[in-house]
């Protein structure tokens, strides 16, 4: 269970701050949407990098 809680929250908590950050950028240089993308795009990647080493230190697979 808080394996699968840990995955979910990497998952979901990285593209959500980097959506959050994104638009906080954007609007401070008035760029709209390039830096959502880009937060959005970067979350998702380490959320997935994130979720992939947690699942390999679990299993002991380094």
């Amino acid at each position: 269970m808080a394996l699968t809680s840990a995955i979910v929250s990497q998952l979901a908590g990285g593209p959500l701050v980097g959506v959050f950050l994104g638009k906080w950028v954007d609007n401070q240089f008035s760029t709209s949407p390039l830096f959502l993308i880009l937060g959005l795009l970067l979350g998702l990647g380490a959320g997935t990098y994130g979720t992939i080493h947690l699942v390999r230190a679990y299993t002991g697979d380094d």
